[in-house]
């Protein structure tokens, strides 16, 4: 193989495809970067068994072929050289030399032969989305998903297909976020993607409006965006039923600034930790609402004017729940809509209810 690249093309192909290596594996070349040099571009792929991202971009290819490099060293050594200019030739031996400028490399790769193929399937459905649009997506309900090998259902984020929307879920148990936006899909399925997938889903680097292509397949999925493709094993168990939550009745209603109440949950978390699990306690009558925490360390306490309809109410939440999902909503206002002191709390902002998120309390 011989090729000549565009430094900051390949860089920045290496460094996405880079994130699907595997750190460590019985198989060498799962810890490396397949380079395919044909026709008129060079293939990039990244694999770990699990998670497979590729990408092609434009070179000069002198003469074609394969090979493997380490993905930690030639990430390296593409990232620092000096010129625009690189080119990479390798022998039968799988030796590699590396030109830009005046810096020369010879490394040692390793026969592409040795590297597993990406599962190939049958597609089983398709649909559309901007890449702008399910980034967002999945950033509002990525804080929510398990993180327990014990509950493999919840390490998943849950995508539900409906005929002209697609709603998206993370939960782990104690709290749920759900966002839904309209896509012209045709059919009803839905699937579960490891949370590792989507992590690494947000962090292409693509235009807002570029679209999203997902395929479907009985056990994978594909992520199509731009020149990457990312194909990704499915989590094969059954997702929990989390609608009924949704429709749930409220006793109290309250619409309030997003700031007053993160500023109040940030100051009561001054005095507890992880460690601790004490409930930040939340007192709802006369208009007011009190905040309130007692800890090992010492007492806090606030309190915000408030308007409310319905029932006065007490109730105790962890408050990294709470202000992951304050945060998490973005509006200026949300409306938080409490059914007594015993279920949970649902979140949302003013302007409507496609983005959604349920907080389960603590006992106090």
């Amino acid at each position: 193989m011989k090729s000549v690249f565009n430094r900051s093309e390949l860089v920045a192909a290496v460094s996405t495809v880079q994130r699907a290596v595997s750190s460590k594996s019985q198989n060498p070349a799962l810890e490396g970067i397949l380079i395919k040099a044909h026709g008129s571009t060079v293939s990039l792929c990244g694999y770990d068994l699990e998670l497979g991202i590729t990408t092609e971009i434009p070179a000069s290819i002198i003469e074609e072929g394969d090979i493997v490099f380490s993905a930690k060293l030639f990430s390296e050594i593409v990232r620092y050289l000096p010129d625009e200019i690189v080119t990479i030739e390798t022998n039968d031996k799988f030796i590699a030399y590396i030109n830009s400028g005046e810096a020369d490399y010879q490394i040692v790769g390793i026969s592409s032969y040795e590297y597993p193929e990406l599962p190939s399937f049958q597609t089983l459905q398709t649909f559309e989305i901007e890449a702008g649009t399910l980034k967002s997506m999945i950033k509002d309900t990525f804080y929510a998903i398990s993180d327990n090998p014990a509950k493999p259902n919840l390490t998943g984020m849950f995508f539900d297909v409906d005929v002209d929307s697609l709603t998206i879920v993370g939960v782990d148990g104690f709290r749920m976020s759900v966002r839904k936006e309209a896509v012209n899909s045709g059919n009803k399925f839905d699937f579960l993607v490891p949370k590792k997938t989507v992590g690494e889903l947000v962090k292409i680097n693509c235009e807002d409006s570029s679209p999203v292509k997902v395929i479907l397949g009985e056990k994978q999925v594909i992520f199509e965006i731009e020149d990457y493709s990312i194909i990704s094993r499915l989590i094969e168990a059954k997702f929990v039923n989390y609608k009924p939550t949704l429709s749930q009745g409220f006793k109290t209603s309250m619409t309030m600034k997003t700031k007053d109440i993160i500023s109040s949950v940030e100051r009561m978390s001054l005095i507890t930790s992880e460690k601790m699990q004490q409930p930040v306690h939340f007192l709802i009558a006369d208009n007011k609402m009190k905040i309130f925490c007692t800890t090992t360390i010492g007492k806090a306490s606030d309190v915000i004017n408030i308007q409310y309809e319905g029932e006065d109410v007490e109730i105790g939440f962890n408050n990294r729940y709470m202000l992951d999902a304050v945060k998490n909503v973005d509006a200026d206002e949300i409306i938080l809509q409490f059914n007594g002191s015993m279920n949970p709390l649902k979140i949302f902002p003013t302007e409507g209810d496609r983005f959604v998120v349920i907080i389960v309390p603590m006992r106090i």
